[in-house]
């Protein structure tokens, strides 16, 4: 009897513990609403990168990150982009920026891949800032689907993994935990 009370509680324990790693993570919040809490570690990287361009809040930047790589470094898509800001090689090798001055612009690096992501969504703004429609929208569109097709299409184009990356983008922002005092409203 003794043991399998033990057991129930290790188990108990176990779900309690990988439910609580769960939760703050973008795959929680699709499926409960819940906040996306960025890792503490990243928090002043996050809010240093967007002063790179003020015109996309820290939010965006944030759950641009979550909804990329959810926060893994070393993540990779099937189509060959690379770490946490999901960067394409040719685009790494045109936009990556050395921003924790090791010597390296490495797209594996958080800091230097979370500062390229913000410097390039400055840039995409830029460039589209005459296409039809949001501008936020037609950077973050800028972001996955280039530039290029923003202007083609004068716009979001009609793609539904960019429209459905946009929709994502727009509602992790929402939810996008950057300080503590939020999560625990006794500190």
């Amino acid at each position: 009897m003794i043991a399998a009370i033990t057991l129930i509680a290790l188990v108990g324990t176990a779900l309690a513990g990988a439910w609580t790693a769960f939760m703050g993570t973008p795959q929680a919040q699709r499926v409960t609403g819940s906040p996306i809490v960025v890792p503490e570690e990243l928090r002043p990287v996050l809010m240093k990168a967007a002063r790179r361009c003020d015109a996309i809040p820290v939010e965006i930047l944030a759950a641009q990150m979550a909804a990329e790589s959810h926060w893994d470094t070393q993540a990779r898509s099937p189509v060959g982009a690379q770490g946490m800001a999901q960067f394409m090689p040719e685009v790494w090798e045109q936009y990556g920026i050395d921003a924790n001055k090791d010597g390296v612009a490495d797209v594996w690096d958080p800091v230097d891949a979370i500062h390229s992501a913000a410097a390039l969504n400055c840039i995409n703004r830029r460039l589209v800032k005459d296409a039809s429609g949001n501008r936020l929208q037609n950077t973050l569109a800028a972001y996955n689907a280039g530039f290029g097709n923003v202007l083609k299409y004068d716009g979001v184009p009609p793609f539904p993994e960019t429209e459905a990356y946009i929709e994502r983008i727009l509602r992790y922002a929402k939810t996008i935990v950057l300080y503590d005092d939020v999560l625990d409203p006794e500190i």
